[in-house]
């Protein structure tokens, strides 16, 4: 992993506790996109499965990521793309959870 998706997963780790997450950086497919050349951030892919989501619609959970991630949104990732689930919606979708 790089400093930066280790700092993403540092910081979701923090505010979510999660029983699964994924953090991928799929920035190198990128390179010489406009925008994220401009921005000089990265374009990551994230899974993440918590309890803090239950009762939550999708747009707060959302919500909830980028305030979690904070000031990495302005400057260190331009694109950002994520699954978040509460564990039972993971476990409907057949994936295991190592808790």
């Amino acid at each position: 992993m790089n400093g930066r998706a280790d700092e993403i997963r540092r910081r979701l780790t923090e505010a979510f506790a999660p029983l699964h997450l994924d953090v991928f950086d799929d920035s190198a497919s990128h390179a010489g996109h406009g925008g994220a050349m401009a921005s000089g951030g990265g374009h990551f892919y994230v899974t993440v499965v918590s309890p803090v989501f239950e009762g939550k619609s999708l747009i707060q959970r959302h919500q909830m990521v980028y305030n979690a991630l904070g000031d990495m949104m302005r400057e260190e990732i331009h694109a950002l793309s994520m699954k978040v689930f509460t564990p039972s919606e993971y476990r409907a979708k057949g994936k295991p959870i190592h808790e």
